[in-house]
């Protein structure tokens, strides 16, 4: 093994002599670098490698709203945190942990669990970098939710309070009692009361019903031979032409990439139809497709999502990756941070040497409509968040220094909660540099 064994001792005077180094008060006062790059040219350079038809559908839908500018915004905000020091206390990074890319999966018990669930970003980096992207998040849809100041403001400190004392609890734990540690889904309904928690408990039963056979309803149609295939739903999902030789061979490769058990239920499968799939916000543009697999027979089907992976937009400010391949990047981050991760989690290189990893379309999954939450129900997600991520950084950092740095007084909360007023104010303004783009003519969009 290459990390010595600390003690607790040890472990603990880590975390303390970080606030030396990064006092935790200090990251309320953070405000945007007096050169800061137009954040136009930050995603300009972004979609310089990406299928330039689709790059307009992605402004689209970045210019709808300042939360979802700030959702495909990850490397404007990635450029801003870099500018300031950090604590030096490393944990495997999200890399985009805005409270959408929070939801619900199935474990492979099939229980419905809550966690993170985009990894397309993650690389090793500094713990507060995530807290900070979670804070902005909630404060942005705040604001858009019509909450008023001083609630948006409590929804961040819950978020950040909740992550700070489970992380405190965890550090009390033995490791393994810290690795299988899981949030059940049902706990954000728990928390809340008449209209919220119904709503909730609706979201948790749609989410029970989407799987690859509900997906295939909506995503496929019977030819006049019988045959199930894609419906072609240009420009969000058509057929682009693929040799089918090509594709199997592809998935040959992708297999390889999987567990010998994982490996032997793939073959279970044939290969019936591929296409190119849009979708997200920030991800628009990557190359990305669905891929229909049949099982038993035609009642049986299991849908993969083949997702191109470049680089992490945190690439340019942190150490080195370790992984040479994006798609394997991806893939380890989400194993060593989601506390189950899909069954058919895999990686595999495509035409003209670009990375990729494969997972379910859908296994339970499912989000929480932020939009239509009122204030309660909204701080009760907030602090199931912070929950989520400080488990995560638990799993993938030193919790024992965390806990010491982040100590048992609310002063990193109120400072993250500073932080994202300012960065809420700060987005607005890229929002509407975006928009004024559009109106000029600047930049192209496209509604879909």
């Amino acid at each position: 093994m290459d990390v010595p064994y600390l003690t607790v001792e040890e472990r603990t005077e880590i975390g303390r002599a970080a606030r030396k180094h990064a006092p935790r008060s200090t990251v309320g006062h953070w405000r945007a670098a007096a050169d800061r790059p137009d954040p136009l040219d930050v995603l300009r350079a972004q979609a310089a490698d990406r299928v330039p038809e689709l790059v307009p559908i992605r402004n689209g839908r970045m210019a709808a709203s300042p939360f979802a500018f700030l959702r495909g915004a990850a490397a404007v905000m990635a450029n801003d945190l870099a500018t300031v020091p950090t604590s030096g206390l490393t944990v495997q990074l999200c890399g985009d942990a805005h409270l959408v890319n929070f939801g619900l999966f199935a474990s492979p018990e099939r229980a419905l669990v809550f966690d993170l669930n985009d990894f397309d970003e993650t690389l090793p980096g500094p713990f507060e970098w995530d807290v900070q992207r979670l804070a902005a998040s909630l404060a942005v849809a705040a604001q858009e939710n019509g909450e008023s100041p001083e609630d948006a403001h409590q929804v961040v400190l819950d978020a950040v309070r909740a992550y700070r004392e489970h992380l405190r609890e965890l550090a009390r734990l033995g490791e393994l009692a810290v690795w299988y540690r899981r949030i059940d889904a049902q706990r954000l309904a728990d928390a809340l009361k008449g209209k919220p928690r119904r709503r909730i408990e609706a979201d948790l039963a749609a989410a029970r019903r989407r799987d690859s056979l509900q997906a295939a309803g909506k995503l496929t149609e019977t030819t006049a031979s019988g045959r199930r295939r894609f419906k072609d739903q240009p420009p969000l999902v058509e057929h682009m032409g693929f040799d089918t030789d090509e594709v199997r061979g592809l998935l040959t490769d992708y297999a390889d990439s999987l567990p010998d058990d994982r490996r032997r239920l793939l073959d279970r499968y044939r290969f019936v139809d591929v296409a190119r799939k849009v979708v997200g916000v920030g991800s628009v543009g990557t190359r990305c497709y669905i891929v229909l697999l049949e099982g038993r027979d035609a009642a049986d089907p299991l849908i993969l999502q083949v997702k191109e992976a470049l680089a992490s937009a945190l690439e340019p400010h942190l150490a080195p990756c370790r992984y040479r391949h994006h798609g394997e990047r991806v893939v380890a981050g989400q194993r060593l941070i989601q506390a189950t991760s899909d069954i058919f989690l895999g990686w595999m290189t495509g035409p003209a040497d670009r990375h990729f990893y494969w997972r379910q379309l859908r296994d339970m999954k499912g989000s929480a409509e932020v939009g239509a939450m009122a204030t309660r129900a909204l701080r009760a997600y907030a602090a199931l968040c912070g929950t989520a991520l400080a488990r995560a950084h638990a799993r993938s950092g030193d919790r024992i220094a965390l806990a010491a740095y982040l100590g048992r007084g609310d002063t990193f909360d109120r400072a993250i909660a500073a932080f994202a007023h300012h960065y809420t104010q700060l987005n607005a303004a890229d929002h509407t540099r975006l928009t004024e783009a559009v109106a000029t003519g600047e930049v192209q969009v496209q509604d879909a």
